[in-house]
């Protein structure tokens, strides 16, 4: 919140309603995480995807991501009940588990990327100006080295 109002200066009053509600429901990266990772393994498992496959498991990613917890690994709940949807098994979860930490910091950098677009969108729509246009912090002071050099 701080990073939104003070480098693109959006309002306290619109971070501080924005962000936390797209904390809480915007989780696209999770989503698009847990789309590609159910192509993913029923690729490795020789499942054909047709078209109302694919359109299923993009519906039931949304739905399933508005729910994750913000915690580590939670989105691998979701991916079960996606894996179910199109019969695969659960266990395939285990050809996804050592990159998961990894992408997990991915997902969690788009979501917080979105959701500060998203207060800047709604800030503009309220009628802020001057987003975005010029820093809204002051600028650091000049290095000095001291007597030592350093």
């Amino acid at each position: 919140m701080k990073c939104v109002e003070k480098n693109a200066g959006v309002s306290n009053r619109t971070t501080s309603f924005v962000l936390p509600l797209g904390a809480t429901v915007n989780m696209d990266g999770t989503a698009l995480y847990e789309c590609v990772a159910a192509m993913f393994l029923a690729q490795a498992y020789g499942l054909q995807l047709g078209f109302v496959e694919q359109f299923t498991v993009v519906v039931v990613a949304l739905v399933t991501s508005i729910g994750v917890a913000g915690i580590p690994a939670a989105s691998l709940v979701a991916i079960t009940i996606i894996l179910t949807t199109i019969g695969l098994p659960v266990e395939a979860i285990g050809l996804i588990l050592v990159t998961d930490r990894l992408l997990d910091m991915v997902r969690t950098s788009i979501n917080v990327f979105s959701d500060s677009c998203g207060a800047v969108i709604i800030a503009r729509s309220e009628g802020e100006t001057d987003l975005l246009t010029k820093p809204h912090r002051t600028p650091a002071a000049p290095f000095k080295p001291d007597q030592h050099g350093l």
